[in-house]
């Protein structure tokens, strides 16, 4: 039984949904997204309330039922409110900085790390040790954030490094003389 497939989405107003076979449009005040669906997904409309019902009981149809649900609500999430990601430097000499349209990051390398804007994300630096995406798509949203943290993962020994706001690194020790 699919808990998260079952469950009807309150379509907020000023979102507009439109589907023709398998891809669903979503348009709200934040912007537009469009993805396409299986095909044995039905997607039912009914004053303002999206269901969405699995032809059979396989497993290939359960499956695809949640999934197909939670990727219309964060669509939907996405141009109704957005999502956005904060992540935290910690280190000395670690830090973050605008610089027109490209986000620098010093992050002990021998070079700073620049990146260039990506089409429908927006990278703010409110402070030097952190930095925010924001944007529509949770699944651009997140992939970006955590290529940011790749760029020097928080290290367990003096938690220096690049992780997500609220994130928990569990220390090490170092060594220890005997």
């Amino acid at each position: 039984m699919s808990r998260i497939g079952h469950k009807t989405l309150e379509i907020p107003e000023g979102v507009e949904i439109k589907f023709n076979d398998n891809t669903v449009t979503v348009k709200g005040p934040k912007g537009e997204l469009t993805r396409d669906f299986s095909k044995d997904m039905k997607i039912v409309i009914e004053d303002n309330v999206l269901t969405v019902q699995r032809p059979s009981d396989n497993k290939e149809h359960r499956a695809l039922h949640g999934t197909t649900r939670s990727l219309i609500g964060n669509m939907v999430e996405g141009v109704h409110k957005g999502f956005e990601k904060s992540l935290e430097i910690n280190g000395v000499g670690y830090r973050a900085q605008k610089q027109g349209n490209k986000v620098v990051v010093n992050a002990g390398y021998s070079h700073p790390v620049e990146l260039d804007p990506i089409e429908g994300i927006e990278i703010e630096v409110p402070k030097n040790t952190q930095i925010v995406v924001k944007g529509i798509d949770k699944e651009l949203v997140g992939a970006v954030a955590a290529n940011i943290r790749a760029i020097r993962p928080p290290e367990p020994y003096k938690g220096k490094g690049i992780r997500y706001e609220g994130e928990y690194v569990r220390r090490k020790d170092g060594k220890t003389a005997k």
